[in-house]
Order: structure tokens, then C-alpha cells, then sequence
């Protein structure tokens, strides 16, 4: 079975437990889903200075945010982890020419298990993560990216978590935009970059920073989008993205959904 691969804009932890567009779109996308032997999973959150791998069997939970409801503090999210993935992993990216280590005792955070928990509650497919390098840029992460792409066809589906615009200290101004609102900044963003993934356009991705409109507006820093160039490069040479969802929080934090085939 040859499994999908995909990026999701994970958003705030309250995507775990408060209604919204996108927490409906991941529930309900995940039951189509065919069940992956094993999930590989890059999140914005988990950054290193060169590529890594966590190889643990029982991953624990992080909690890796402050002044939200406690009921968030008392999610866990059970998956296995599953070393041998993690060593293909590892030797994958190490035999792409890409420095690369593994690393013990690191749990889920929350840009791993808030999607997952909504998208496979079941909690019973293994997860592996792997850890981004913002200072290496986009080229650095299609690499990353391509790297795996051998995954798919052994049945182990890639994600790249992140955030299709994330500006936090405007999604706070925004507070109380409605969530199908958006500002022409963030709309012009979003339609560049959709354009670019369904025709398959890596190089534009590459250099989107200089190319799309509202770039550095949209992502201050580039750690929730680089996921998506993982995503791109997982996916293989040319291949092209379906846009699955499309919401806002707060107006400013898109919340668009890819698959690549």
C-alpha cells in the first residue's frame, strides 16, 4: 500500500478541544484515511541544529505552551514509537548526504500529537518525529524532505506540521476577527502559495521569501512553514498538492491542509 503524503497547519493547542472548521476537518479526514503502517512526522516545534531522529519506543507527552485551560494538560496522546522507522529514518536522511543524528527521551509536542490525536484517536499507529533546522532554510528541508520519499511506498506516511501563515502577534490583535475572515495580506499569501503547490512548483517554494507577496508579514520566522517544504520534498520531484481545507483562527492563522500524491 503506498501512503499519502501530507502537510497540516496545526494552529493553537485549542485545536485539541475547542470547535472550529479545521479540528472538524482533521476528524472527519482522518477516517478516509487508509491506515499507515507508521507515521513520520516533522513539527515546528521540535528544532535542531542538524537532522534528528527520535528513536523512542514509549514517547511521553510535552507540553509545550502556557496559560491555556488545564484541559489541555491532561491530554496524552498513548502512540508507540517505533526505533527500527526510526533508524530507516536516520540512515535515509544520512545516506541523502545530510548530517544527521538520533535522539532518546524527547515526547510528543504539540504540533505532533494535537493533529494526530484528531486525526487517529485510535492512538495505535507508531509515530516517528523528525526535528527541522529553521537556519538551514527552505532548499535544506525539500532535501530533508526528499530524503524520505522511498517512505510512501513501504506504507509510512509523512507529515509536515506546521502553519500555513503564522504570525502570532497579529493573530492576537485579530482576536476577534471571525474565523472566515482574513485580511488581503494573509489572503494574497495563502492563493500564492496554493498556486505554487497544485502546479508542483518547488524552486517557487524554495524562494518563496522573495517571491510571494506579504511573505515575512505572513511568517516573522519561518519554523510553521518550513514543515510544508518537508511535505514537498517527502512527496517527490514534481509531485503536486491538493488543497484539503482552508479556514482561519483569528482571521490571520490559515489553516490549509494539503495531500500530495
Amino acid at each position: 500500500m503506498r501512503a499519502p503524503t501530507l502537510f497540516i497547519s496545526h494552529g493553537s493547542p485549542m485545536l485539541a478541544i475547542e470547535p472550529s472548521p479545521a479540528r472538524d476537518f482533521l476528524m472527519a479526514y482522518g477516517k478516509t484515511l487508509p491506515k499507515p503502517d507508521a507515521i513520520v512526522i516533522a513539527s515546528a516545534h521540535f528544532e535542531t541544529e542538524i537532522p534528528a531522529v527520535v528513536t523512542d519506543a514509549q514517547p511521553d507527552m510535552i507540553y509545550d505552551f502556557g496559560g491555556f485551560p488545564d484541559a489541555l494538560f491532561k491530554i496524552v496522546y498513548p502512540a508507540p514509537g517505533q526505533p527500527e522507522v526510526a533508524m530507516k529514518v536516520a540512515h535515509l536522511i544520512h545516506d541523502s548526504g545530510l548530517q544527521t543524528g538520533v535522539i532518546s527521551s524527547r515526547g510528543f509536542d504539540h504540533g505532533t500529537w494535537v493533529p494526530l490525536s484528531l486525526m487517529f484517536p485510535d492512538a495505535d499507529i507508531p509515530v516517528v518525529q523528525i526535528a527541522i533546522q529553521p537556519h538551514l532554510g527552505t532548499a535544506h528541508h525539500v532535501a530533508l524532505g526528499r530524503a524520505l520519499e522511498s517512505l510512501k511506498e513501504q506504507n509510512i506516511m509523512v507529515i509536515g506540521s506546521g502553519s500555513a501563515t503564522h504570525n502570532l502577534r497579529e493573530f492576537y490583535n485579530h482576536r476577534h476577527m471571525k474565523p472566515d475572515e482574513a485580511p488581503d495580506w494573509v489572503l494574497q499569501f495563502d492563493e500564492w502559495v496554493r498556486v505554487r503547490v497544485q502546479e508542483g512548483d518547488t524552486q517557487q517554494l524554495i524562494d518563496y521569501r522573495k517571491l510571494a507577496p506579504h511573505a515575512a508579514r505572513n511568517h516573522p520566522t519561518e519554523e510553521h512553514f518550513l514543515p510544508l517544504h518537508v511535505a514537498v520534498g517527502a512527496a517527490g520531484e514534481g509531485a503536486k498538492g491538493e488543497l484539503l481545507h482552508s479556514s482561519y483562527a483569528n482571521g490571520v492563522l490559515s489553516m490549509d491542509a494539503y495531500v500530495f500524491h
